[in-house]
């Protein structure tokens, strides 16, 4: 195998890997909401259009076990869970911040039509 082939299957993994994470609609905006300080499920639930309980359920699991947002329970009455961005996840920016760029181009170029 050549190393020009070698170089593109690291790249290809690498974001295959990416998608993997944050792949599908829900993810970013999910860890977006929890960042703008909707820390409950109804909160997140609400400040995302048209996600359903069963989608955000999953998503928050899938997220944790990345190590993108923390679960907390607090051992209240009623016990409350809470969630919260990681340390690990403020790397996403270098994700986000040229998606929302992108995005907002497209956006615009599409509503030209």
């Amino acid at each position: 195998m050549k190393r020009d082939e070698k170089q593109l299957r690291k790249k290809i993994q690498a974001v295959q890997d990416t998608m993997f994470v944050l792949g599908g609609k829900w993810k970013l905006p999910i860890i977006l909401s929890i960042y703008s300080g909707n820390k409950r499920f109804n909160e997140i639930s609400n400040s995302i259009p048209k996600i359903t309980n069963h989608i955000l359920s999953k998503e928050l699991k899938h997220l944790e076990e990345n190590f993108l947002i923390k679960r907390t329970v607090i051992d209240d009455y009623p016990v409350r869970i809470e969630y919260s961005v990681t340390d690990y996840s403020f790397g996403l920016k270098e994700v986000i911040l040229p998606m929302e760029s992108w995005g907002k181009k497209h956006r615009k170029k599409i509503k030209e039509k």
